[in-house]
């Protein structure tokens, strides 16, 4: 009977070191595993896909350990921290879409650079006329895709339901004026490893 308590005992503190009791959540609340609305399978595969990207992220320069923070849920990656140049940012964005199962990207980072008026101004016309272009574009869904512009070029970050529709994007961006480049990073929906029924 003491060798079945103590096995119950043991079998019990095992069991309740594998589990965790709670995670911080994206916006730092605490949430217990036990209520966390995606399956095991899915809390597992976030769980690489934010591993991988962080390793990613590090092994393109050492000083994003500290300063850049991934956080994966349901596919869905946020980024947050801090960048010292737009490059930067669009890199790590560029990143973070090119991982395997992604199925969208919020990057909040903050750029510490000086601020310039005038291209400023100009990169958000840009990024406005497009963004109303593909919102208007019946053959887009234009909710898929993350638009930014520095120094008049256009970098385009998302998911697209078929070639066609890419194609469309592109074609979009190219009619812009004083664009001077269109980067695009668009992975097609049959690419991605987790996809909607």
């Amino acid at each position: 009977m003491k060798i079945k308590s103590i096995i119950c005992l043991l079998s019990f503190i095992i069991l309740t070191g594998c589990v965790g009791t709670s995670s911080s959540g994206v916006f730092g609340t605490g949430v217990t595993i036990a209520m966390d609305p995606r399956t095991l399978g899915t809390q597992i595969d976030d769980s690489v896909m934010d591993k991988n990207l962080d390793a990613r992220i590090i092994a393109t320069d050492k000083k994003y350990i500290l300063s850049v923070k991934t956080k994966v849920l349901d596919g869905r990656i946020f980024i947050t921290g801090k960048v010292d140049a737009p490059e930067e940012k669009l890199k790590i964005t560029k990143i973070a879409w090119e991982t395997k199962g992604a199925r969208s990207v919020k990057n909040d980072l903050k750029i510490k650079e000086e601020f310039n008026l005038k291209e400023s101004a100009k990169d958000l016309l840009i990024t406005s006329q497009l963004r109303s272009a593909i919102i208007f574009n019946k053959k887009v869904k234009s909710a898929n895709y993350n638009i930014d512009t520095y120094k008049e070029k256009i970098y385009i970050y998302g998911i697209s339901r078929t070639k066609e529709e890419m194609e469309e994007v592109l074609k979009e961006a190219k009619e812009i004026l004083d664009v001077k480049d269109v980067i695009a990073s668009i992975l097609l929906v049959e690419d991605l490893r987790v996809q909607k029924n």
